[in-house]
């Protein structure tokens, strides 16, 4: 195929802008998918991001279009999500392409996400093609949002395009766009073979499923490859392209978007940004690959029944094809058996991941209160890393703590911003500059603990901005903090599944709240259960769960009185005993209650 007549892009924007349902409206303008095969959000295969609405995974198709100029082009099409969770599928997007779309929805204007993603695309040296979506809407302000492009973001008004990818209209002005200002794919068929792995997934007939984008040379059905960093070989045993269906061919050439199977059943033989070269004549430089996305949240992975532990190590390992941002080590919990410990790039991330191992694999899943790394330095000079509170050494030991700080976003209305400025103030944040866009919107920008951020902030933003708020953060580095390790005592033995760090100032609040919900969700047992909450040996909050009465005196008519005192002391010892031997049953309800607060 002439590369001149290829074009790779990708479709970028906020979350629910719009991408999904322009990429539906591409697949019908192009006659990709007949009337009777489509359904919405089609690029959308995983049932998840169908009830959710969102796009969690990149995906790709490779459509035909016959331009104004008569002539007939190939198109790559990567569908990318839009939440800040999966920044990492758009970064591995915009590798693979030559130029984007930057959808804007018409109601919403700009967006956090949209500048993060207006940015990365830059960084990529892309083409950019911007886009107002839903123009249909009663409430679209054209206007405004044409202004907020031009003032913000640097494009001419000529260059915007007016669309509504609900009614289907300009598709084909876009499909022009693509084709006129988006330049062909670089690279020689002459020169060895270099290919970028920019997504995999897994197959269980054909094993491991590459998505390939070929930067150079040409690859073939039976010719042998090797992989640049892992350094293995492998021979090509099926090759082609997604229509959006698999449809087999010979070779891909310069710039054509595809897959490839070489019956590799082991996942952990495969890096997401690794290069394919020919095994006989193998090219002296790989391709530059990805930046590994660091893990913000961290949390404890366990089955509910120990026996499905190999069932979850083969889960984790085919799910991370898909997601190489997710990254696990084994653990070993005292309270839930073997498991593992997990880092994600944010809590929907983290929902996401689990959902998607129980719904896929048929999994019963535990997970640990989620929290971040923190760094402490002891008393010796030694540096730990501490990111499960079980590892947090004793207090006497710690010479300081570092907490991991980020610079968040936030863009807002005007009539929202004393909503916004109160509740950073509550998350610990520290007011750093503010930003006009426009009139009536505004950009403030904030220094806050990762830790405040990660489990509740986005929703109670768009809680106090009515859902018009958005937010994007960047890691800045670690800052000194007083955070404390909070121990939950049941009857004075430590529950390790509840134990977290926590900063100082909101421990006592914390703590009071967790043993009230504690009192409430244990059963009442034969015997007094005491729960406490503990900061090292010192006692700051605490609940009593009364004994279960039982009336060992109701058989006794009349009688001498000393046969009933008789029955008490009997009663009181063996609640002693029960008290000192007896195991508190913890319903599974109570851990993810815990969780929430």
């Amino acid at each position: 195929m002439e590369k001149q007549f290829i074009r790779n892009f990708c479709i970028i924007a906020h979350i629910d802008h719009g991408k999904s349902t322009l990429a539906d409206r591409i697949l019908e303008f192009t006659g990709a998918v007949n009337k009777r095969e489509f359904k919405e959000q089609f690029l959308d295969d995983m049932d998840l991001e169908r009830e959710r609405g969102i796009t969690i995974k990149a995906s790709c198709v490779t459509l035909k279009y016959k331009s104004q100029d008569q002539n007939t082009y190939t198109l790559n099409l990567i569908d990318t999500p839009g939440h800040v969770d999966f920044s990492y599928e758009v970064t591995k997007s915009l590798k693979a392409c030559e130029g984007a779309i930057l959808l804007v929805d018409a109601s919403q204007g700009i967006e956090a996400q949209t500048i993060a993603n207006f940015y990365l695309a830059l960084e990529n040296n892309l083409e950019i093609i911007p886009v107002i979506n839903k123009i249909d809407l009663p409430n679209a302000d054209i206007e405004r949002t044409k202004h907020q492009l031009t003032e913000i973001l640097g494009f001419k008004e000529s260059e915007i395009i007016l669309a509504s990818a609900k009614e289907g209209r300009g598709t084909k002005e876009i499909l022009e766009a693509v084709v006129k200002k988006i330049p062909p794919p670089q690279g020689e068929v002459s020169q060895p073979l270099r290919a970028l792995i920019f997504d995999s997934t897994y197959d269980t007939f054909k094993g491991v499923i590459l998505f390939i984008r070929v930067k150079e040379g040409m690859i073939k059905k039976g010719m042998k490859i090797m992989f640049m960093r892992k350094g293995r070989e492998y021979e090509v045993q099926e090759l082609g392209i997604l229509t959006p269906k698999f449809l087999e061919k010979e070779s891909l050439s310069v710039g054509e978007v595809g897959y490839l199977c070489c019956n590799i059943k082991d996942p952990s033989q495969i890096t997401v940004g690794d290069t394919i070269t020919s095994f006989k004549d193998p090219a002296p430089k790989a391709l530059e690959g990805y930046q590994q996305m660091q893990p913000v949240v961290f949390c404890g992975i366990f089955p509910q029944n120990p026996k499905d532990f190999f069932h979850l190590r083969e889960a984790i390992q085919k799910l991370r094809l898909s997601d190489p941002s997710f990254v696990y080590e084994p653990d070993n919990s005292v309270t839930w058996g073997p498991g593992f410990r997990c880092g994600f790039l944010g809590l929907l991330h983290m929902e996401i991941i689990q959902e998607r191992l129980e719904r896929e694999f048929g999994l019963n899943l535990i997970l640990t209160t989620p929290n971040v790394v923190y760094l402490v330095k002891d008393k010796k000079g030694n540096e730990i890393k501490v990111e499960n509170p079980l590892k947090f050494p004793d207090p006497s030991q710690i010479a300081q703590v570092l907490e991991p700080f980020i610079k968040v976003k936030i863009l807002t209305p005007l009539e929202y911003l004393e909503r916004v400025m109160e509740l950073s103030k509550q998350k610990r944040g520290v007011f750093k500059k503010m930003d006009y866009l426009g009139k009536d919107r505004i950009s403030v920008e904030f220094e806050m603990p990762l830790n405040e951020v990660i489990v509740d902030f986005y929703d109670k933003l768009k809680s106090v901005t009515k859902g018009y708020g958005s937010l994007d953060y960047e890691f800045i580095g670690y800052r000194p903090s007083e955070i404390v390790k909070l121990d939950i005592l049941i009857n004075n033995k430590p529950c390790e599944a509840f134990s977290f760090l926590v900063h100082k100032s909101s421990a006592y609040q914390k703590a009071k709240n967790i043993v009230e919900k504690l009192k409430k969700l244990i059963p009442r047992q034969q015997f007094v259960i005491n729960i406490q909450a503990a900061i090292g040996s010192r006692i700051i909050a605490s609940e009593k769960i009364p004994a279960l009465r039982k009336n060992v005196t109701a058989k006794c008519y009349g009688g001498d009185i000393t046969r009933k005192m008789k029955l008490w002391e009997k009663q009181k010892e063996g609640k002693k005993k029960l008290k000192q031997f007896g195991k508190v049953q913890i319903p599974q309800e109570a851990f993810l209650e815990i969780l929430k607060i």
